[in-house]
């Protein structure tokens, strides 16, 4: 296992961080334009979306390659996309990812 991942993620949070803080730091924040309060409420589903398909599409091979793959994953994440669109709700639908995923890998689908 290797740790060299860890400073992306720490690089992703530090990039992040400014728009998820803006409604804590900025006050007014609920007179900004709707179209700049939507942007910003759509900037973690983008990182956490990009974040998955990266995960869900490739598979790091025995040679360091990376490969495509297709697993219980891609499941995972069209169900909890349904659900999202469905409920309005992201909670309800990356949950519904986690629960398809550990019944999948638990029945030995990868």
């Amino acid at each position: 296992m290797t740790v060299a991942l860890v400073w992306l993620a720490v690089l992703m949070g530090a990039v992040t961080y400014p728009s998820r803080a803006l409604p804590m730091l900025a006050p007014g924040i609920e007179r900004l334009p709707p179209i700049v309060l939507e942007y910003l409420g759509l900037v973690g589903p983008a990182v956490l979306g990009t974040l998955a398909a990266v995960n869900v599409a490739t598979v790091a091979g025995t040679d360091a390659q990376a490969s495509f793959h297709v697993g219980i994953a891609w499941l995972a994440i069209g169900l909890s996309v349904a659900v999202v669109v469905w409920r309005r709700n992201l909670f309800v639908g990356l949950f519904a990812a986690v629960l398809v995923t550990a019944a999948g890998r638990s029945l030995g689908f990868d």
